[in-house]
């Protein structure tokens, strides 16, 4: 793989979108630097209709998506010139024998790089839909070609791009985390808590904790592939065996991702990338949710989303200190004491994150029956007097948030990491 004209690789690109009986699907998504295109994002497959076989373009602007259908031949070239001619800055196409991958150096050159299936008496290729009224698709749709190879690299979907029964609870998973996350981004460029982001300076997210970066890639994939958005992401885990792993598989999906070795509450992020915007902390076990929450305030993050895993820490402080007098069945038996555990240490959380000056949501991350760890914590940066307790609502939201906390800890005879990692200590009570 190496770069040639950029003239020469969209023309490779041309001939593989004209091939009526061979393309399966097609997306054109970013920008070149410098310029914009009408369109952030374009998909292209051809249907059967009573006419005849067309060429579908569905073109994305900012507010809606734009379809249309070209009769194959001349008239569906004339339509993939115009989108060839838009400033786009990768193409990925998905064919009946492989897959091509064409994008735009910063350099102004095309690079190109085609796979192959592998030819046996088992190999049936992917199977080619071209009905023209489809259900809705999905966040991740699996037919898409860049999510589709998503899939396959991460396990998640066999050759044909099937998604395997066995990984349907992940999938849904990931799927359900694009859907909140893609909420969050939007809301919070629409009200200024995020800035809008631009290839030179792209949205900074971070993902600490990111193990073998099953959200990590997926949120990179849909934030740049399906929303558009010039994204920097950066992974912190404390295993050099998964930053050499999830290097690897960032090279295979051509995926920007960096990774780095170290705890969440040391980590020293590459040199130049910023303190990031977006923080995502997904399933750490247990105060390492905390040290990731820590981390998210420090770097006054705008938006945080983290889902937590287990809650040892004050269960454990829950079997030595006895609970206030009215409350002792909730923790006399095991299984409800895992459970009060879960409830308070969440709750604690908000609380002190709510301290730090930030709006935060408790909300299922997904389905119970797809996980026991279901619950995710949303925060977003509020006003800019809400941290310094000042006179403003925001600044009254953050001293409430404190008063509880307090209260609660100070009942139950509680040490959360989260108010020590703070350096909160609660106020005695009057």
């Amino acid at each position: 793989m190496g770069t040639v004209p950029l003239e020469q690789a969209w023309a490779q690109v041309r001939d593989a979108l004209l091939d009526a009986d061979g393309l399966v699907r097609a997306v054109g998504s970013g920008r070149r630097r410098g310029s914009q295109p009408r369109w952030r994002r374009v998909e292209l497959r051809y249907v059967d209709l009573k006419a005849g076989r067309h060429l579908q373009t569905t073109a994305y602007d900012d507010t809606q998506a734009h379809t249309a259908n070209h009769r194959a031949g001349a008239e569906a070239a004339t339509a993939v010139d115009a989108l060839l001619a838009e400033p786009l800055a990768n193409w990925h196409l998905e064919t009946t024998t492989g897959t091509t991958q064409a994008r735009v150096t910063k350099r102004g050159e095309g690079l190109v790089h085609t796979s192959s299936r592998v030819a046996d008496a088992a190999a049936t290729g992917p199977e080619v839909d071209r009905s023209h009224d489809r259900e809705k698709q999905r966040l991740l749709p699996p037919d898409d070609p860049e999510v589709a190879l998503l899939l396959r690299t991460l396990d998640l979907a066999d050759d044909q791009g099937r998604v395997k029964p066995s990984r349907q609870a992940k999938y849904r998973q990931v799927e359900e985390f694009c859907r909140i996350l893609d909420a969050s981004i939007t809301e919070a460029l629409a009200t200024g808590r995020l800035r809008r982001p631009t290839e030179d300076a792209p949205l900074r997210v971070a993902d600490l904790g990111c193990g073998n970066a099953y959200l990590t890639f997926t949120a990179q994939r849909f934030l740049t592939s399906v929303r558009g958005l010039p994204v920097e992401v950066t992974g912190v885990d404390v295993k050099e065996q998964s930053r050499d792993h999830n290097a690897a598989v960032a090279a295979r999906l051509g995926l920007g991702s960096r990774f780095v070795v170290g705890g969440i509450a040391d980590a020293v992020l590459p040199e130049g990338a910023g303190d990031p915007e977006v923080v995502l902390a997904l399933h750490a076990c247990d105060t390492a949710t905390d040290e990731a929450l820590a981390r998210a305030m420090a770097w006054r993050a705008p938006l945080v989303l983290a889902a937590p895993c287990c809650h040892h820490d004050l269960a454990a402080q829950l079997r030595r200190t006895p609970p206030p007098a009215p409350y002792a069945q909730l923790t006399r038996h095991g299984i409800l004491r895992e459970r009060t555990a879960d409830t308070l240490t969440d709750a604690l959380r908000a609380s002190l994150v709510r301290a730090q000056g930030y709006k935060v949501d408790v909300m299922a991350f997904v389905e119970s029956r797809h996980t026991p760890r279901n619950t995710l914590l949303r925060a977003v940066l509020a006003g800019r007097g809400a941290a310094g307790g000042r006179g403003d609502a925001d600044g009254e939201a953050a001293r409430a948030a404190r008063e509880e906390y307090d209260a609660l800890v100070t009942a139950w005879g509680l040490t959360p990491r989260l108010g020590q990692l703070l350096g909160h200590e609660p106020a005695p009570l009057s």
